[in-house]
């Protein structure tokens, strides 16, 4: 048998499909299992070749490498995440930092990880389901690694008195029928939960309310015409 140095160089004898999970292969040296690959990996193995103990590194490293990006891709799935989130799911996989960092390269690469476009999708989300002051959203991003430079620039394109009305038009329906006092102090009590900023909050829900006091007006003459 072939060797290098004082190590015996093995030959692949099988490369099997593994049965429950399709898309990796066993890899056996000298009739011997030796380790599991990614498929896409063994596409560059064949039967019989013979590897050096610095060929069957490559291949491992290569394997770490594939399944590093193949569990970031799932991981991605549900929604876009941050580089800290990327590398904080990939650590708790137990992943080698240098395969981690290599990951992080393919996804940037890729634009799979972008915390400039991370954030942006952040605010969008939080505009359209659950609104939230800058001061939150800023405390939200920091929380998820997102670095000062990037949350401010991408905060100051945030409009609050459009955010606030936003969060404020979630519940206006729900309280319109309440008297003045406690409209104006659940609106308030709602909006400074969300980080809004008392002048802020006072104005939006000044606003609300004179609107609310003119289409109780506007239903008062209707009925009047009506009778």
């Amino acid at each position: 048998m072939p060797c290098y140095g004082f190590f015996v160089m093995p030959k692949i004898t099988a490369l099997k499909q593994q049965q429950r999970n399709k898309e990796r292969v066993s890899l056996f040296l000298d009739d011997a299992f030796a380790f599991g690959v990614p498929a896409i990996v063994a596409v560059g193995l064949r039967v019989g070749q013979i590897l050096s103990a610095e060929e069957i590194a490559v291949i491992q490293d290569e394997a770490a490498l594939e399944a590093g990006k193949q569990s970031a891709f799932r991981f991605l799935a549900h929604r876009p995440r941050s580089e800290w989130e990327i590398r904080r799911n990939l650590q708790g996989k137990e992943y080698a930092p240098a395969i981690i960092d290599a990951v992080i390269v393919r996804l940037t690469e890729l634009k799979l990880c972008d915390d400039w476009e991370f954030s942006r999708y952040w605010v969008r989300q939080r505009e359209q389901f659950k609104p939230r002051s800058p001061f939150v959203l800023s405390q939200e991003l920091r929380q998820k690694g997102v670095e000062s430079e990037i949350i401010d620039e991408v905060l100051n394109e945030v409009d609050v008195e459009a955010s606030a009305r936003n969060a404020a038009e979630k519940r206006v329906n729900r309280w319109q029928h309440l008297d003045e006092e406690e409209f104006r102090n659940k609106m308030s009590r709602y909006l400074a939960g969300r980080g809004f900023a008392y002048g802020v909050v006072r104005d939006v829900v000044r606003e609300l309310w004179e609107r609310i006091m003119e289409e109780r007006a506007e239903e008062s003459e209707q009925e009047a015409s009506e009778q």
